[in-house]
């Protein structure tokens, strides 16, 4: 696996500067395959709230999705997060994004054709330019009809460091969540009854938070506990960053209108190197690292305002399907059948109004 920040590989910044450009390392399927251990709680309903589908890293599309759903935990639903795949080519810019809604629509169908027990892609997050304004309107309109009643919500990747750039999206303009146009686009989404996706890192969270207040009828959905960063100047500081990440968190959870995915634990930007291990890393040894994010997200926010997220493909590079759902119902285990039932099904299902 490559290392994390290379340095051979480096971006320009707006200001002439150079940083290191972020790595995401690909699954590892033989290497994944190396430890297997029994599902802890077969029967919970699960419904995974956040998964991509696209060609990186080999491809993940339906079969490997369903490959990963369907190997022992009870997932009766998934949500699918945009991931800026299978856009149109042709056609107006702002409109482009709705192809991947499109792609994603079609393979629901082929989901429900090949009699899959989960509803794959029940719902379905996309992309549209923010920084449009109010001209956002037709695009948001457009993604709802290409959604085929699946259409839940958009999320613009906001997340943004001055030290380092992902090699995935280009980086947002800073503190683009403030921005006017930003906002008057952001306004349009509770009239078509859509909810926002927030994808930044814990040194943004307190801006996500003046954005939810600012618009309390608006849900907003915290991806990945809030990014906290354990790389480039972030790394070796994990107390420090949990501090400044734990502050924000709970300023965020008093806004009622924020829910929080747990979960995006597994990315390389969060610092848990378990992809460069000889061995995948088990349930027990996921749960040791990434429990205090876990707690203090549930304690801050409250069940009923919490779900837990696979991120696959993307965690895949550091844990299997199962590792990771047990490692997450290890965590719960000391709660109420009611609370599991919240931030395993039942959040995400109200949040997304599915059926499932």
């Amino acid at each position: 696996m490559p290392d994390t920040l290379p340095a051979e590989q480096t971006a320009l910044t707006e200001t002439g500067r150079r940083v290191p450009v972020l790595q995401h390392p690909a699954p590892n399927p033989a290497w994944l395959s190396r430890r297997s251990e029994p599902v802890v709680e077969p029967d919970m309903p699960v419904i995974d709230p956040h998964h991509h589908l696209w060609e990186r890293g080999g491809g993940y599309f339906l079969d490997e999705l369903l490959g990963d759903i369907q190997s022992g935990h009870n997932v009766v639903s998934t949500v699918f997060l945009q991931c800026a795949y299978g856009y149109r080519t042709d056609g107006p810019e702002a409109l482009k994004p709705v192809g991947e809604t499109e792609f994603v629509a079609a393979l629901a169908r082929e989901a429900d054709a090949r009699g899959v027990k989960a509803r794959v892609c029940e719902g379905i997050v996309g992309f549209a330019d923010m920084l449009l304004g109010d001209a956002v309107a037709p695009v948001l309109e457009a993604h709802i009809a290409a959604g085929e009643c699946r259409f839940r919500g958009i999320r613009h990747v906001t997340a943004r460091n001055e030290e380092f750039r992902a090699s995935i999206v280009p980086p947002p303009p800073a503190q683009v969540m403030a921005d006017g146009t930003f906002r008057a686009a952001y306004a349009r989404l509770r009239s078509h009854d859509l909810s926002f996706d927030a994808w930044l890192y814990h040194t943004q969270i307190d801006e996500l938070a003046d954005l939810a207040r600012a618009f309390p009828d608006t849900p907003v959905i915290l991806n990945h506990v809030g990014g906290p960063l354990g790389i480039g100047p972030y790394a070796g500081r994990r107390e420090e960053v949990f501090k400044d990440w734990s502050a924000s968190i709970r300023r965020l959870a008093g806004c009622p209108n924020v829910s929080v995915k747990l979960g995006g634990l597994a990315m390389v930007v969060t610092g848990f190197e378990f992809h460069k291990q000889p061995e995948p890393p088990g349930s027990d040894e996921l749960l040791a690292a990434w429990h205090p994010y876990l707690d203090t997200c549930i304690e801050a926010f409250g069940p009923s305002r919490c779900m837990f997220e696979s991120n696959f493909p993307v965690d895949k590079a550091m844990c299997s399907y199962t590792a990771m759902w047990n490692a997450f119902k290890r965590a719960a285990a000391g709660h109420s059948a009611a609370d599991k039932a919240a931030m395993f099904h039942d959040t995400a299902a109200r949040v997304y109004r599915l059926a499932s």
